[in-house]
């Protein structure tokens, strides 16, 4: 395994594994690497004969009250968790590869922006948005791969990808969860035993939902109080969104259709977490 820090490096070595008729797999990360990262790096190497994984902490995707300075930095870690996996190459750029002085050109993809994580953080997909795309010129992967843990994430890049004639498979993830059903995050470190004790009550919320929604519960509005109210019975938590959407819209749904998306954004502590469900019609 490799780690380089330049564009020329990366593309030189893709270039190479490609002669060589693999396929290019791609894991996009900011770093702090867990073991929901390790499982879809393993993922990626099933599918691919190539595997790069970018860690880079994005700065114009935090807002300015954001975690951007505190957030988790070990790259030696990482490296370690990379190479047990089979990663063939970490692509870690500076600031200023990514940035270069002068830089002064973004991407915006509307519509799917306009909600959800959107609305509470003004700016944040333009910044993904950004980064994503220089990052699939930089490495010119043939596969990216995105969790679902950040499905509104996942709907932005697809549409970019889409819009903008990347020549790019997306492939979804699947969540990864602790065994009591937290969603894996980089941020979950920054709970106490406490409020990590508290934060199970999304997937809880989640569950619940899911087992309405089952036992015939078809009123959309319904679904979201009762999931908001659980939430909310926790004293730790703080509810950012709950929301009850179109899957592939994000537009609030106004009945049941084959699919619900419920999406939540809530704080436990200082912390936010996001998670979600996709849940179908039986």
């Amino acid at each position: 395994m490799r780690i380089v820090k330049t564009i020329e490096e990366t593309r030189a070595a893709v270039r190479r594994a490609r002669a060589e008729g693999k396929l290019v797999g791609f894991l996009p990360t900011m770093g702090a690497l867990h073991a929901g990262h390790m499982k879809l790096m393993s993922d990626v190497r099933r599918e691919c004969g190539f595997v790069v994984v970018s860690i880079f902490v994005n700065p114009t995707q935090f807002g300015p009250s954001e975690d951007l300075a505190k957030y988790p930095r070990d790259l030696e870690a990482d490296a370690a968790k990379c190479e047990s996996e089979g990663v063939d190459l970490i692509f870690a750029p500076d600031v200023s590869e990514v940035y270069p002085t002068g830089f002064d050109t973004y991407v915006d993809v509307h519509g799917l922006t306009d909600t959800l994580e959107g609305a509470s953080r003004p700016g944040h997909f333009r910044g993904v948005a950004t980064v994503v795309a220089k990052l699939f010129n930089m490495v010119q992967p043939d596969k990216a791969y995105f969790g679902m843990k950040d499905y509104q994430q996942l709907l932005v890049i697809r549409k970019m990808v889409r819009d903008l004639d990347f020549p790019i498979e997306i492939v979804p993830i699947a969540t990864v969860r602790e065994n009591d059903g937290l969603a894996m995050s980089s941020r979950n470190a920054y709970l106490s035993p406490r409020e990590r004790l508290a934060a199970t009550v999304l997937f809880r919320a989640l569950q619940m939902a899911e087992a309405q929604i089952t036992s015939g519960k078809r009123d959309p509005e319904e679904i979201r109080k009762a999931v908001r109210d659980l939430i909310e019975s926790e004293p730790l938590a703080v509810v950012d969104y709950v929301a009850v959407v179109d899957p592939e819209t994000l537009t609030p749904a106004a009945r049941m259709g084959k699919e619900l998306l419920i999406a939540l954004a809530v704080r436990i502590g200082h912390t936010r977490l996001i998670d979600n469900m996709l849940i179908g019609m039986k």
